[in-house]
């Protein structure tokens, strides 16, 4: 008597984007666009977990014309699925940038840069910028538990490490507290110090973002050696937009400022080494820190822009930059969302000068915060470049390399489409 062929053997015909493929009926699609090689991102979905969590929705798609997330959409004989349609990629790309803007996601002073789901799926989505401003909430570091914390300002609530952490009793570790936008992840510290080293090291490394680390137990590997330091699988595509060529006479010319910044990118734009001789014969540069010309002596093609605004003299800086500049190109992270810097941002600004002028063990036990006409007013928080005037281009990086700012310079001039290297895309 023959068996009964069961679900993994009935093969079932679906078109994928207008393509049809034979699949497995009750495959979930996420496996089955794994298993083609067809890219369609996800944070929450994890091997382990099933049924699959479906919070995250970066893995949206359409089947029979209604959006769906891949991870939970199960196959049937005869669906038509699209997944990579500019509509579907928009939301996917959307998704991603709601949840930088909702968190405090300082990528160059995170432990798991380089190796975290999230700034992974922004290289390979090509996120420059999020259309979202950033909300800088101020969370609180859980530091109470035995062996890790609890990093709620890089939490996305995928809810990983609440199905997957469990001690041997079968009891969980992790659960939501809280409702709505006060949603955050809870840790049972009972339960937690009765992990082992190697289960608290798995809940670090289950984590899709540096939300859980373990004390003692870092994450962090040198750079060139990271995972998405070494992903090429996806190349990074520059935005396609219709960039048109700028119309000068002779050398292009570019000015330059840094603001609230370290002057990492004016560094990093040097070190493109001798061949700065070669632009030099391309490129006049006119109010720059580079040649000490503190004041537009004419109108230049393009000004770069490092650094966010955190005083009145870089409001003033950045408008003037937008009055006498064709172009402006935000550079490095500072000047895209605020960087490093803006790790103020979640406290109010008198907490920050109090800390700095009175508690500070470099102060004099001073009781006086500097104030003068002459000195900057510090504004509330530090705000990104776009907030205050319109940007025509961003280049991500904590810097950008030399190459990719003069690709980008180069191609503007010349208007000219181009892409973006795996190896220059960087968020650190």
């Amino acid at each position: 008597m023959n068996a009964q062929p069961t679900m993994k053997d009935l093969k079932i015909h679906i078109t994928v984007d207008g393509k049809p493929y034979e699949a497995q009926e009750g495959q979930t699609l996420l496996d089955f666009a794994k298993s083609n090689e067809i890219f369609l991102p996800s944070l929450c979905h994890y091997k382990h977990i099933f049924p699959p969590l479906g919070t995250c929705r970066v893995c949206t798609v359409k089947t029979n014309g209604k959006p769906v997330a891949g991870c939970m959409t199960t196959l049937k004989d005869g669906m038509s699925i699209e997944i990579h349609t500019p509509e579907l990629t928009d939301i996917r790309k959307a998704m991603v940038e709601m949840l930088f803007a909702e968190g405090n996601h300082f990528c160059p002073s995170c432990e798991k840069s380089g190796d975290c789901d999230l700034q992974g799926l922004g290289y390979q989505l090509g996120v420059r910028v999020s259309r979202f401003p950033h909300l800088f909430v101020d969370r609180i570091i859980d530091f109470r538990p035995t062996r890790m914390l609890v990093e709620h300002n890089r939490c996305i609530l995928c809810r990983r490490c609440m199905e997957e952490v469990k001690t041997k009793d079968g009891k969980k570790v992790f659960s939501f507290v809280n409702r709505g936008n006060h949603t955050e992840v809870a840790i049972d510290y009972e339960q937690e110090a009765k992990l082992t080293k190697e289960e608290a090291q798995h809940a670090m490394h289950i984590c899709p973002t540096g939300a859980i680390l373990v004390s003692g137990r870092s994450l962090t590997r040198p750079i060139g050696e990271r995972k998405y330091d070494m992903d090429e699988t996806n190349p990074v595509e520059a935005e396609r937009i219709n960039i048109k060529p700028i119309r000068h006479e002779g050398k292009l010319v570019v000015a330059t400022t840094s603001m609230a910044g370290c002057f990492g990118c004016h560094m990093s734009l040097l070190d493109i080494d001798e061949g700065l001789f070669d632009v030099l014969e391309l490129v006049e540069f006119n109010r720059t820190p580079l040649t000490d010309i503190k004041k537009f002596t004419k109108r230049c093609d393009i000004g770069l822009l490092e650094g966010g605004c955190c005083n009145s003299e870089n409001i003033e800086v950045l408008k003037s930059f937008r009055e006498n500049c064709d172009i402006l190109i935000a550079v490095g992270e500072c000047s895209i969302w605020g960087g490093l810097p803006a790790m103020r941002n979640p406290i109010p600004l008198q907490e920050c000068l109090e800390e700095s002028f009175f508690h500070s063990p470099t102060t004099d036990q001073t009781t006086i915060i500097p104030e003068d006409e002459d000195i900057p007013k510090i504004l509330d928080r530090v705000y990104a470049c776009n907030e205050v005037v319109h940007i025509d281009y961003y280049i991500p990086g904590c810097p950008p390399s030399a190459q990719h700012i003069w690709k980008v310079i180069k191609n503007i001039a010349l208007g000219t489409e181009y892409s973006v290297l795996r190896e220059e895309y960087k968020y650190d």
